[in-house]
């Protein structure tokens, strides 16, 4: 169905993908890994056409097949409603019809030639392909229904929609057009978990071929068959067999073999160099300790001497030769270290019948709660339920309808917001660190350095920065402020899994409180010691996730 041969692309003089080869075949699944800035969305770009690569190519099979292309960020005009948005295809079919309806003028009105009535019929293949496939309003309905958007009506502008129904939005314009090959940027950033199992659900069923970028361990776990790696250090690819825990296992036994490999191969090398240098001392032995006379003595020691000499060339060889093993290399990852946290007292938070929401219409209400010292607590829930409000509402910067959310003594509270917006678009990474922190030019270079901001990158504007880069900002940021109580909203969206990693060992680490609204199911595992549902205007608490799958996801 799709066939990537040899894809090689540039950015200037840096490489970012070189040789890449794989095929997708129907009914695949496959999941497309690799840390950020190694090359998936380009890669994707490249198959959809657009951006050509500097080497390679790209083949369809059949040539017209249907691709459904998901953005990590679509892009949208402003006043662009739901229903304009969901029918942008409308826009191609008025295009091709005012095509047909020139073409067809010009056979009528001049002497037709061959290529007029081939590009007359061409033009009308692709109309009828294009109004198959149009998506009639009650499918958009109904679509929209099955992805939980029910309430927002077809006229809405999209300027309104939060990050996750523009998700969803993006899903339901993918699916109204019928795709046979779907390719998915992350997919799963601002989903809640019933989407994330809609989604699933809806892509085992599938019957056409997926590829799927996505950092979301659990999601690829449940959804993929085959995994393809992008190395940032060789800019190659490598496939891996099953989903992306047999996939890790795979990989870090293969690292292990290598790294024995190389172990062993260090210990020969030490053992030749050794026994190179013996040689050598001993013929240089001979020859200061014999007198000139002794020709036969001298003579066979300038052999030894001339072997010892020859065995090391031929080591010098190997060792700039491919067949030598090389030492894996771990991966550049986030340093996230947060300092000891100051002692807060024993309840952090506590909530006091609140109700929160806007326009005098709450979102959830009698909520009661308390938030003790240590606990790490994962906030879920669906999308528009209140997550958000909530923590809007713990920070001050939204006024309850009822009751009180208090902070305990001696708290110094650090916000992560979803959409980022806590950062000055004006500033710089440099500036942001040294706001919050008593830092010297220098170190507040070297601490930026472990969030992966290098050289010049300190002085690049914060909008300019991609949605990963502003989550590794803002995370620097709360480190470098030294807090106790971290809220945090979809901190993880924009991370990579090995950064995803790091940061669930960094909060597991943390001395001090976590509350964090987040979907990712195998981090909330690895990360929560409580769990908070948000759902149908009130907040229930549960221990972990198999906790509240067993009480109904929440129903009362």
């Amino acid at each position: 169905m799709l066939k990537v041969s040899n894809i090689t692309q540039h950015y200037g003089s840096e490489l970012i993908l070189k040789d890449v080869s794989f095929v997708l075949n129907p009914g695949e699944r496959v999941g497309l890994i690799g840390p950020n800035g190694s090359g998936k969305t380009t890669l994707l770009r490249i198959i959809t056409g657009q951006l050509a690569p500097d080497a390679g190519g790209v083949q369809f099979t059949p040539p017209e097949v249907r691709v459904g292309f998901l953005e990590q960020g679509f892009a949208h005009r402003g006043a662009q409603t739901v229903a304009q948005f969901l029918q942008a295809g409308e826009e191609a079919l008025a295009e091709a019809e005012a095509q047909v309806a020139a073409l067809a003028e010009t056979l009528f009105t001049r002497e037709p030639e061959p290529r007029a009535l081939e590009a007359y019929s061409e033009a009308l293949s692709r109309l009828e392909a294009l109004a198959a496939i149009a998506p009639a309003e009650h499918e958009a309905v109904a679509v929209l229904a099955g992805l939980g958007l029910e309430h927002v009506s077809l006229g809405t502008p999209l300027g309104i929609l939060s990050g996750g129904q523009k998700t969803r939005l993006g899903l339901a314009r993918l699916l109204l057009h019928r795709p046979e090959i779907v390719l998915l940027d992350e997919p799963t950033n601002h989903l809640d978990i019933e989407a994330l199992e809609w989604l699933e659900a809806w892509l085992r069923a599938y019957a056409g071929a997926a590829l799927l970028v996505s950092h979301d361990r659990a999601f690829l776990d449940h959804t993929v068959t085959r995994i393809l790696d992008l190395d940032p250090e060789t800019h190659t690819l490598t496939e891996y067999v099953g989903n992306y825990s047999a996939y890790l296992e795979t990989w870090e036994r293969q690292r292990e073999k290598q790294l024995a490999q190389w172990r062993d191969e260090q210990a020969e090398i030490r053992r030749i160099q050794g026994d190179i240098h013996r040689t050598a001392m001993q013929a240089l032995s001979v020859e200061l300790t014999t007198k000139p006379h002794d020709f036969t003595i001298r003579r066979y020691a300038k052999k030894v001497a001339q072997k010892a000499k020859s065995r090391e060339r031929k080591l010098e060889r190997y060792m700039e030769s491919d067949e030598r093993v090389e030492k894996p290399k771990l991966t550049w990852r986030m340093k996230l270290e947060f300092t000891e946290a100051p002692t807060s007292g024993r309840e952090v938070l506590v909530l006091e019948n609140l109700a929160a929401g806007y326009g005098g219409i709450p979102l959830f209400r009698n909520v009661d709660a308390i938030l003790g010292a240590g606990e790490r607590v994962a906030l879920i829930g669906p999308n528009g339920a209140g997550k958000t409000t909530l923590l809007k509402v713990i920070m001050g910067q939204l006024a309850p309808l009822e009751g009180r959310a208090r902070l305990g003594t001696h708290v110094q509270v650090g916000y992560y917001a979803q959409e980022q917006e806590t950062l000055d678009p004006d500033s710089t990474p440099f500036e942001v660190v040294r706001a919050v922190a008593a830092l010297s030019d220098t170190d507040v270079r070297s601490f930026l350095h472990y969030y992966l901001f290098s050289g010049d990158d300190v002085f690049i504007p914060v909008r300019a920065l991609s949605y990963g880069e502003r989550a590794r900002l803002t995370l620097a940021r709360m480190v470098a402020m030294g807090c106790n109580f971290l809220l945090l909203d979809e901190p993880i969206n924009h991370l990579d899994i090995p950064s995803r990693t790091q940061f669930e060992r960094a909060m597991t680490a943390f001395e001090g409180t976590v509350l964090a609204v987040v979907h990712d199911r195998y981090f909330i595992h690895a990360f929560a010691t409580g769990l908070w549902a948000l759902q149908g205007g009130a907040l229930r608490q549960f221990v972990d996730l198999e906790d509240f799958n067993r009480a109904g996801r929440g129903a009362p």
